[in-house]
């Protein structure tokens, strides 16, 4: 037996007929609905006003039909017809933001994966409690401004592609600094960046084994950040500043890279850890998270935060990345959550990939 998630009778409808893949037009959707057709099935795109063109311009990542609501949170009063659709929704970034992640885990729509993770990682105080437990190196946090003796870096909760980071060399640069809403202080440790992909299948019973099921390494990226970039970040804040220009760390776009062959024993460790103590503490996770941390120059992997969905880097690999053409040919994130879908209804075994 594995992790049993889903009620029987949201999971019921998706056994009789075969789930439509569902999910927002953003982020990662082109992928995800490449990977549904990939493997057979229907897709669904939830839009905001007319379908969006661009999908045109990609016939095989357009999904099959369109829901279009007023705004995002008004899907919640489309669960009747999505559920008539056998909508199997998948969440990301954008459709967690814009919903809500406490509107998101209390949709009556069943949802690919785990979805009480999702607060465990909207919440970072949680987050942190469960990273932190599970042994994964991470930086040090700071309760107050105060305590501060070095350079930070201060975030917001939730998926806001690094909207409203504000970074400070010292105490004293932090005194400028003017928050909106929850958020954290934290070390900036100096180093390489990687944000690592996973797949954790429950079902699976090869490759490298992690609780009853399997942990696959599918990619990593790094990530362009709107006009601030890399180990120049100190010091192109304050030149910004005195420029008159804020320094924001949005992302618009993503890099592939290829981590030192010797070091992947370290990140699989620090994943392995990652999902074990997820099954104590929630029943665990299902399908890909992203695990985003410093490489430091003393070899040691640092976890700033972690993603527990599909992430915008795995948009690099629709074709494949270095790690997952090793595992299977041609496989993106997105396929292989189509993959798992696919599998789990073969076995029998959806109650453990659906909640």
């Amino acid at each position: 037996m594995g992790i049993d998630l889903g009620s029987a009778a949201l999971v019921a409808p998706l056994v009789e007929r075969a789930p439509t893949i569902t999910t927002l037009c953003s982020h990662s959707s082109l992928q995800i609905f490449h990977g549904a057709r990939t493997e057979g099935f229907r897709s669904l795109g939830v839009c905001t006003g007319a379908p969006p063109r661009f999908y045109d311009a990609f016939p095989l990542g357009r999904p099959d039909q369109f829901l279009s609501v007023p705004t995002i949170p008004e899907i919640r009063s489309h669960t009747d017809e999505l559920n008539r659709a056998t909508a199997l929704l998948v969440p990301h970034g954008s459709f967690v933001e814009y919903l809500g992640a406490d509107a998101f885990q209390k949709l009556p729509v069943p949802v690919f994966g785990n979805r009480a993770v999702i607060g465990w990682e909207a919440d970072r105080e949680k987050e942190r409690v469960w990273l932190e437990s599970a042994g994964v190196r991470m930086p040090e946090r700071y309760a107050s401004a105060s305590e501060v003796d070095g350079p930070v870096i201060v975030k917001y909760y939730g998926a806001k592609g690094g909207k409203g980071f504000f970074l400070a060399k010292n105490r004293k640069a932090l005194e400028g600094f003017k928050p909106t809403g929850p958020h954290v202080i934290q070390e900036y440790v100096l180093g390489t960046r990687y944000y690592v992909h996973f797949f954790y299948s429950p079902i699976s019973d090869r490759g490298y084994r992690v609780g009853r099921g399997s942990l696959e390494l599918l990619g990593m990226d790094r990530r362009d950040e709107a006009n601030i970039d890399e180990h120049y970040k100190l010091g192109a804040q304050e030149q910004l500043l005195n420029a008159g220009i804020r320094p924001t760390f949005v992302v618009t776009g993503n890099v592939p890279v290829v981590l030192r062959e010797s070091l992947l024993p370290q990140v699989f460790d620090v994943g392995a850890r990652i999902v074990e103590r997820s099954i104590e503490l929630f029943g665990g996770m299902v399908g890909p998270f992203c695990v985003e941390g410093i490489m430091t120059e003393d070899l040691v992997f640092k976890v700033f935060e972690i993603s527990t969905r599909i992430v915008a880097g795995t948009n690099l690999f629709v074709s494949g990345s270095s790690y997952s053409d090793l595992v299977r040919p041609d496989l993106s994130m997105g396929r292989r959550i189509a993959l798992e879908v696919k599998e789990a209804r073969a076995a029998g075994r959806l109650r453990e990939v659906v909640s």
